[in-house]
């Protein structure tokens, strides 16, 4: 509908109407890819199917490599940020150790979000990760692999066996596109990726651990978050918001997460979440003096 939505501005609009269109686009893209994001999450939990097959293969195929991931090397990292949450062998505590910060400098990580910034140098990581230079993470601690006695030919065929997947998934949808002849909207997907993507995983990493108790706790080290319908849209796609739900019970389906979360209200074991714009407040409640 983004798609076809440009296309028809393109035609019918003036030149700001076409721009605040591309703009809307850009946005419902990028939540569209943390969707799939969410849903390569699911499949590596088991929980997208029933079916062990369709969760690889879907999970795969549909959800992680259209936008440059992969599921078998995603599933035993988010296994280990599951059974190490808060603690320094989480993989993922570098994503949030920085906070609080101030509000300027959240408006800063934001800001290098949206201009691209934080977008091209994934990809860069990317690249350099699937000609295995670099190991595999979707974090910024990133680790070089050891080169010695690699050949000149082993940066080619590293990168055909990694990136096949992306090239395979991302050549259909632009020969989509250029069959109904508009193959230049495939720009919209680029660009989304390397704008209001990594905000929006920015924004969702906050909202689950981000100014939370150093814990093995997880009712103290997981947040649940509120999320109204254009958080659902954009930054918490698929119930992902119902966080600590999730690591209290990751066998739990993302449809029955909110089922899950009011037996919990309704027994007093939590209290009701905070919404995205008071998670913001929260990671950026640090003082310029200290």
């Amino acid at each position: 509908a983004a798609f076809a939505s440009v296309a028809w501005a393109s035609q019918h609009l003036s030149s700001l109407g076409l721009v605040l269109v591309i703009l809307l686009a850009l946005m419902v893209i990028a939540g569209r890819q943390l969707c799939l994001a969410i849903m390569m999450h699911d499949a590596a939990h088991g929980t997208l199917f029933a079916n062990k097959q369709l969760n690889q293969t879907i999970g795969t195929w549909l959800c992680a490599k259209p936008i440059w991931n992969d599921l078998s090397h995603y599933r035993p990292y988010h296994l280990q940020h599951h059974a190490k949450t808060s603690s320094n062998e989480d993989p993922d505590r570098c994503l949030i150790a920085d906070l609080p910060t101030t509000k300027r400098s959240l408006i800063r990580k934001f800001a290098r979000d949206l201009v691209g910034l934080t977008g091209l140098k994934f990809l860069v990581g990317r690249l350099l990760m699937d000609l295995e230079i670099l190991q595999w993470s979707v974090t910024n601690n990133i680790q070089k692999l050891p080169q010695q006695h690699r050949s000149l030919f082993s940066y080619p065929i590293a990168f055909v066996k990694n990136s096949y997947g992306m090239l395979i998934t991302n050549g259909l949808l632009f020969a989509l596109l250029s069959a109904f002849g508009y193959a230049e909207l495939y720009g919209l997907w680029v660009l989304a990726y390397i704008t209001p993507f990594p905000l929006f995983i920015r924004i969702r990493n906050m909202a689950e651990h981000a100014c939370t108790k150093r814990s093995s706790n997880m009712f103290d080290n997981t947040r649940t978050t509120h999320a109204g319908w254009l958080a659902r849209a954009t930054v918490a796609p698929l119930r992902v918001n119902y966080h600590r739900e999730h690591h209290l019970m990751a066998g739990v389906p993302y449809f029955n997460l909110p089922v899950m979360h009011h037996m919990l209200l309704a027994k007093g074991v939590i209290d009701n979440p905070p919404n995205y714009v008071d998670v913001l407040k929260i990671v950026s409640a640090k003082s310029l003096n200290h």
